[in-house]
């Protein structure tokens, strides 16, 4: 009789070309794609953003979270140390921990009360000795062999990865130039966490994963960009790309946004000449840097955006929850250091982004529309060709170069290159 694994059946799917211009609809529709992703993906040899450190600053703080559709827990234990560990009891598979955050020495399941420590270990078993004449567990009976599955953990900055699969890389190495410089830009400094926004998208994780790599819509769609001047089409750009080509970052230069010139946007069609401000204060406040970087926006693979807008400091977790539906989880930031009129200043200008926010919510429309237009039709496929196929994937700042790097990843994971 053989032992020989059984070999895995090829996908009944098509991939993205190989250039990456061409993906098929039906990768965003399909229930056995989305299925095949939280393997492949989420459980592979990448690296998953599921928190900052500085959202558990205290022992035994912790924080729910997701691996894709995988809900788990963060916890810093008592000695300081970082642990991840799935939030399924060992019991029966009820979910242990319901809160969204807080400080607890044990993680305890309502359903038959197990409980566990910050570690993931099991601590509690109630009846484990029986009651008498009934119940209880055999006598080698190894709390040990029972403790929540773990995840490895590593932090850079203090923004937490965690990741189910041994084979992944050492996280600065998958991280790589230039993420890890724009990771060591906006984290520079202690970080103070000011609140947290969600939504839920009716529509696949990746056309989000797409939008935040797609930087020429934003002077298109966004009228408020477009109005008040702080995304323009001759601003200039710059960013790059890690080595495997998983990761985007980008950066928007320009003049004081609170100077900026509604000039620079004659000839774009979003550009509203009687709107104005009724709290111009919106636009107030100072850069936080002086290298006059008015947006950067960090795409790490498979589901961290890092972002400043102006003064908005922000982690977006895209959390795929179905293959037409995901939660946008938003972490917003400030600084230790920052005095009562800058964080001030951070909170209004938060308006710009979130599920209402005055820029981003054309984003989950866009993303919606397409999710409803494609239902019907997968074998029909997006056409990335913008900026042109043969573009530098570090200096091509307006074309779509980094998408189609995206999918040329995607398509590595996934076994469909």
């Amino acid at each position: 009789m053989s032992h020989e694994a059984p070999a895995v059946a090829s996908p009944s799917f098509a991939g993205p070309s190989r250039d990456g211009s061409r993906v098929p609809f039906e990768l965003f529709t399909r229930a056995d794609v989305f299925a095949r992703e939280q393997e492949a993906i989420f459980r592979g040899p990448v690296w998953n953003y599921v928190a900052l450190e500085a959202e558990l600053p205290e022992p035994c703080d912790f924080k729910t979270s997701f691996v894709g559709d995988t809900p788990i827990i963060v916890s810093r234990a008592e000695d300081g140390s970082l642990h991840a560990f799935v939030n399924r009891c060992a019991h029966r598979g009820a979910t242990v921990q319901r809160q969204a955050c807080g400080n607890a020495r044990q993680h305890r399941c309502v359903y038959h009360q197990w409980a566990y420590n910050a570690r993931g270990e099991l601590v509690g078993v109630p009846y484990r000795r029986g009651v008498p004449g009934m119940g209880g567990y055999a006598a080698d009976f190894d709390p040990k062999a029972h403790g929540l599955a773990r995840l490895q953990v590593a932090s850079h900055k203090g923004v937490i990865f965690a990741s189910f699969s041994a084979d992944t890389a050492p996280l600065e190495d998958y991280l790589d130039e230039p993420l890890i410089a724009a990771i060591d830009r906006l984290f520079s400094r202690p970080v103070k966490v000011l609140g947290h926004m969600r939504q839920r998208v009716r529509g696949n994780w990746k056309l989000y994963s797409e939008n935040t790599r797609d930087p020429y819509h934003a002077a298109l769609l966004h009228g408020f960009h477009a109005t008040f001047g702080l995304y323009r089409t001759n601003q200039k750009r710059k960013g790059g790309s890690d080595r495997a080509r998983a990761h985007s970052t980008g950066v928007t230069f320009g003049d004081d946004w609170r100077q900026a010139s509604q000039s620079g946007n004659i000839g774009q069609d979003k550009f509203v000449t009687n709107y104005s401000l009724a709290a111009p204060s919106l636009l107030e406040g100072r850069p936080d840097f002086n290298d006059g970087v008015t947006v950067s926006i960090t795409s790490i693979f498979p589901c961290l955006v890092i972002q400043q807008i102006m003064n908005t400091l922000a982690t977006r977790h895209i959390r795929p929850k179905a293959a037409d539906e995901f939660e946008l989880y938003w972490t917003y930031f400030g600084y230790q250091d920052d005095d009562e009129q800058m964080t001030a200043c951070r909170l209004k200008q938060a308006n710009l982004v979130g599920p209402a926010g005055l820029i981003s919510m054309e984003d989950s429309e866009a993303i919606e529309l397409i999710q409803r237009a494609i239902v019907r039709d997968g074998r029909e496929d997006s056409f990335l060709e913008f900026g042109g196929l043969h573009a530098d994937l570090d200096q091509d700042r307006q074309g779509e170069a980094t998408i189609r790097a995206f999918w040329r990843y995607y398509a590595g994971l996934m076994g469909l290159a």
